[in-house]
């Protein structure tokens, strides 16, 4: 097999986020640990991912920290139930260094397209081209900001920023404010800067199911007996699973799961919005686990707040320095704050891989994201996705899934190695029967339902985001590799070469 000398690595990881960091731990304690094994390629100039980038007040985890942490790295000192985002940023940083990525990782380094030449990955970065016998796109789901494409908003004459890029040089103190989206992201941010600005014009397209969340401080003396007795902290986490497990039940049948717990957001909004006409404003119209459920103990009571005005209604446009509301409502503003959400389903590193017959994944997906397990995709032999399609579940922790893949993901490049192979490629009829069946499962679940539009249906009205069935189920499954799934390409054996004697 011919390869470039210089810059050749096994494996190349893209994005040094948890993710990423899981792979390159588990591919080096699984003996990948000579200089030119394993590198990861980070476009930042630090570990985290989308801790890294979200940096807005109030960010924090929707997952209980006891969940959301590396099963390798447990960690007792979480401050509150649920983390916030400094904390975890030190801690996926903390785990990366402890772990010796320094020594593997190049910051600072943007991967700009990857294509397979038949024999290896060439990677061109900004920082010239490397070639790898095995990729891992690792840089997520949450990475780049969604830009609403609103006429006028280019020529806004104040400050605009989306929440994944936070403006913190801007002083909001004082400031006339609008807010464009109410997703995951506003509803942590909106009650932190409420009490800063002077007036807070939310645009609200659609209205979002909020419920309480469990969340408080986590006593000193609760950290020192967990740190002391791993048995309770072992047993406080599979409480907090199980209760996770429940919501995932919910989604699953919502008849009547679902809708015992809508029953339960419909009480927290009354009890949270006593004005009749914003409590309206604010219901939604849509079974509750069609789109993302959100949870706040602040959100629904800044909202009631004298400075601020709810919009129900997208925006139409900008002129000058006025944000014009689709029902021709207005607002004056100093700032915009976009809370608009990610690329989720049309993720960027799709426009950047080519596979075999030298498409993009784009191309190749048309809209429409598949992958066999969320891993690995027909057409892209020795290339692994990690956080790809139909992983989301609305309440597991994307740890347990980057877990359950990175395992899949090891186990084929070890067997690989081990077993003399050049390459492997998931079957074209492999990954279709296991979409369809993804597909059939959906039918009839609360992501599913057809009263809302969510970020999990891609372009073509399909859901290519959600997982349809438990946590348990998706490590299991996910977690193994199969090479009976997978074309296997064999490195040729070397002919030997006949000698012939020479006489003098």
């Amino acid at each position: 097999m011919t390869r470039s000398n210089a810059g050749h690595h096994e494996v190349v990881v893209i994005g040094a986020g948890i993710s990423g960091i899981a792979a390159a731990i588990k591919l080096r304690e699984a003996g990948l640990t000579g200089t030119d094994d394993v590198v990861i390629l980070e476009k930042a100039e630090t570990y985290g991912g989308t801790w890294r980038a979200n940096t807005y007040p109030g960010c924090a985890c929707d997952v209980p920290s006891g969940l959301y942490s590396f099963s390798f790295a447990p960690n007792s000192d979480w401050s509150r139930v649920y983390g916030t985002q400094p904390e975890i940023l030190a801690y996926v940083d903390r785990v990366a260094r402890d772990h010796g990525l320094e020594e593997v990782t190049r910051f600072g380094v943007e991967v700009l397209g990857a294509s397979w030449d038949g024999e290896q990955w060439r990677v061109e970065t900004t920082h010239g081209e490397l070639t790898a016998r095995f990729l891992v796109a690792a840089a997520g789901p949450w990475n780049e900001p969604k830009i609403p494409d609103l006429p006028g908003l280019a020529d806004f004459p104040g400050e605009v920023w989306h929440s994944a890029r936070w403006n913190h040089d801007f002083d909001l103190d004082g400031k006339r404010v609008a807010v464009i989206g109410t997703g995951a992201s506003a509803v942590q941010f909106v009650p932190e800067i409420q009490e800063q600005v002077a007036d807070l014009h939310l645009f609200q397209r659609t209205a979002h199911w909020v419920l309480p969340k469990v969340d408080h401080p986590v006593p000193a003396a609760e950290k020192w007996v967990k740190r002391r007795i791993p048995l309770l902290d072992r047993t406080l986490t599979a409480v907090e699973y199980a209760a996770m497990e429940g919501v995932g039940t919910a989604f699953h049948h919502p008849r009547p799961f679902m809708h015992a717990l809508q029953k339960v957001g419909e009480a927290y909004l009354r009890a949270a919005v006593r004005d009749k006409a914003l409590r309206e404003k604010l219901t939604p119209d849509y079974l509750l686990g069609c789109k993302r459920i959100l949870f706040s103990n602040s959100y629904l009571q800044s909202l009631t707040r004298p400075n601020v005005e709810v919009h129900a209604t997208g925006v139409a446009r900008v002129e000058g320095s006025t944000v014009v509301g689709a029902d021709g409502s207005t607002a004056e503003v100093d700032a915009i704050i976009l809370g608009t959400g990610f690329h989720i389903l049309d993720m960027p590193v799709a426009d950047r891989l080519r596979g075999a017959d030298g498409r993009t994944l784009a191309e190749h997906w048309a809209g429409s994201p598949e992958a066999y397990l969320g891993t690995v995709v027909a057409g892209f032999p020795n290339a692994f996705l990690v956080l790809g399609p139909s992983l989301g579940t609305g309440h597991s922790s994307a740890f347990t899934i980057a877990e359950a893949q990175v395992a899949m993901i090891v186990d084929a490049v070890t067997t690989a190695r081990g077993q003399g192979w050049a390459a492997l490629a998931i079957r074209p009829e492999t990954q279709t029967a296991y979409v369809d069946e993804v597909q059939a499962a959906l039918a009839g679940t609360a992501y599913t339902a057809t009263s809302c539009h969510s970020y999990y249906i891609d372009a073509n009205g399909r859901n290519s985001f959600s997982w349809p069935w438990s946590t348990g189920a998706l490590v299991r499954r996910v977690s193994r590799f199969n090479p009976a799934d997978f074309e296997i390409t064999r490195i040729p054996l070397v002919e030997p070469v006949e000698t012939l004697e020479v006489t003098s």
